[in-house]
Order: structure tokens, then sequence, then C-alpha cells
């Protein structure tokens, strides 16, 4: 919409015109454009909205319908979507001119009945609940701890604060890969080296085959379990530091000055002051932390690797994850990998909504 104010020609003759000036004053003509608010949102929008529909709502829509679908495959010339597979695939079946015609393809549960009843599954989803419960709140109490005790000093904080920002900027694998070496089953390891130099024995941390003499799936788990809790927990203090230090640096200084002068101890300031003040970003960095905890699996392939031993166990299951459970079937069975991941998304959003609900009455603003 243009609107177009017109203003009248001045009838009275401006101050310096009066003493015998006769140049009149010109038309003046302003324009302005309004556009509606919503098109201003929509403008703004845009940009995001085409990335998150073509890498978010897409593959998430595709994926669920692949789910309940039995026997599905993709069909040559059906594109990349689920549902023009999914009836090219009934044409395809029903077409008696082909030698060798596909399955006939239907919707149906079996899909999600096979993935929970699957022992494999189980044992991923009981793997990634483990390192998920530990590593999670570990990570943010040391993280906390660092930030506060980097915030409290002033000499080399900016260094101490690059070191502890590194692993952010560090590729997954090249992390894993550190620790691989860090935890290495021969003898010349730098754990085994510190293990030694006490008077202790070597440990197999990554090598179940080692452990042939003891009770393997219980030893693997836990040495394997140890290394990969550390790796996790030194990969995720960089953002979490980073999000607790422009925390503190937002917390108005009068409160702890007012703690201090009635003599308040150290621990109880934490508690009391720092703590609330610092539930906002507490509960930012749970709810993403629970999240990519759920979604490990480079981590864990960088440092147990792929190939005889995947995923560290002869079987191929031994630390085994969900996305790694998910990878593994999606070669052989599509259907069931995309079960998996729409089981994986739904467990993610109950534990997000469950925190939300917490943090209604935990978390000040």
């Amino acid at each position: 919409m243009i609107k177009i104010n017109y203003f009248k020609r001045d009838t009275e003759k401006p101050a310096d015109l009066q003493a015998g000036g006769n140049s009149p004053r010109p038309m003046s003509i302003k324009q302005s454009v309004s556009i509606p608010i919503w098109v201003k949102v929509l403008i703004s929008l845009a940009p995001a909205m085409v990335f998150l529909i073509f890498f978010t709502f897409y593959p998430i829509i595709n994926t669920s319908i692949i789910a309940f679908i039995e026997n599905f495959g993709w069909q040559k010339n059906a594109g990349s979507f689920a549902i023009s597979n999914f009836f090219q695939q009934i044409a395809n079946a029903n077409d008696p001119l082909l030698l060798e015609p596909p399955a006939m393809p239907y919707f149906s549960l079996d899909n999600f009945g096979l993935v929970l009843t699957d022992p494999i599954f189980l044992d991923s989803l009981f793997n990634t609940a483990i390192l998920t419960v530990i590593s999670v709140p570990l990570t943010i109490i040391v993280s906390l701890m660092l930030s506060v005790a980097l915030n409290s000093i002033k000499a080399f904080r900016g260094f101490f604060q690059t070191i502890f920002f590194l692993p952010y900027v560090t590729n997954a694998i090249a992390l894993g890969m550190v620790f691989n070496v860090l935890f290495s089953p021969e003898p010349g390891g730098i754990m085994n080296q510190i293990i030694q130099l006490f008077g202790g024995s070597p440990v197999s941390w990554v090598d179940p085959a080692a452990h042939e003499l003891y009770d393997v799936i219980k030893l693997s788990k836990f040495s394997m379990g140890v290394v990969l809790i550390a790796q996790s927990v030194w990969a995720g203090l960089a953002f979490k530091i980073l999000v607790f230090m422009s925390g503190l640096a937002t917390i108005d200084k009068q409160y702890y000055d007012a703690a201090k002068i009635d003599g308040t101890g150290r621990a109880r300031i934490f508690s009391k002051i720092t703590v609330p003040l610092l539930s906002p970003q507490i509960f930012y960095i749970t709810i993403t932390s629970f999240i990519g905890a759920f979604k490990m699996y480079s981590s864990i392939i960088s440092i147990v690797g792929q190939g005889p031993l995947n995923f560290g166990g002869t079987s191929g299951t031994l630390w085994i994850t969900v996305v790694g459970y998910i990878y593994k079937n999606r070669q052989t069975d599509l259907p069931k990998a995309a079960a998996g991941a729409v089981i994986l998304l739904i467990i993610v959003l109950l534990i997000t909504l469950v925190q939300m609900q917490v943090s209604k009455k935990r978390v000040h603003y």
C-alpha cells in the first residue's frame, strides 16, 4: 500500500518574502510505503524456514512415513519422497511385465514391534541411557565449577578460556582418536604408563578380545564406558563453559557485595545466588546435553573403531548406541532403521517435555 500526502501551497508568505520577495514556496510531496507486519515476518523468516523445511521437517516426515511401511524399497524414477515410492512400488508389484517385481508394501506397526523386541536395540538403548545419565550431569557440574573458577580469577583468564574452548572447535573424530591413543590397550598407552608408574598392570581399555580370561562383556563394557564418558565430558566442557561464562557476566555484582557484607560463605553464595541466577543457562544446557548424548555416535566410532570389532564387540553390538543401531540397519532394513529413528525422536521429545515442566518451578528469569 502506497500513501501519497500532498501538502497544499502555503498562501502566506514567509517572513523573508514579506519584505519584498515574490518567489512562492515550492510544493513538497512525501511518499511513504506501508508494509504489513506479516510480510515483514515472512521476509525475515524465509531464509531459516527454507533450511528447516528441506533439512529438518522433510527428513522427519519422510522417515516417519517409511517407519510405517512394511517391505518398503526405493523405486526407480519415483524421486526421494517416501509416499511416491510407496505408490510406485505398489504399481511395480502389480506389473506382470516385470521379471522380478518388488514385494507388496503396506502400512503397519510391525516395524516398531520388531525394533522394540530386538535385543540389540534394547542393548543400544541401555548403553545410550548409561552414557547419558552419567556424562550429562557430570559435564554440567564440572563445567559450572570451572566457569565459576575462571570468572573469579583475573590473571591468565583468557589463556585458560582458550584452552577449555579448544575441544569445541576440534573435530569429533579427531578428538576421539586422541582419546584412543590416551587409552590405548597397548602397554605404551599414556594411561597404561601412568598405571604402571604406580605399580599397576596395563588395562586393555578398548579391546574386548584381550579380556578372554575374564567376563568379556562386563569388563569390556566397564573399561570402554570409562573411556567414552571421559571423552564425552571433555568434549562437552567447551560449549557449556562458554554459556556459563556469558551467564556469569550478566549477574549484578551487588548481590555478591551484599552477601559478603552479611558474612555469607562462598558455598552458600554459590547455592543461593549463582545457581538460581544461572538457572536459565543450566536449563538450556541440560536440554541440549540430553539431546546430544542420545545422538552420540561419531565419538564412539572414533574410539572403538569399526570393522571386525565394530562398536567394540565381536558381535558388533558391545557398545552400540541408538544412532549406531540406526546406521547399522539403514542399508539392510531401512524401515527398521526408520522405526528406530522415530522411537529415538519420541524419547527425546518426552525427556524435553519433562524438563520443561520441571523448569517452570526451578528456572528463574
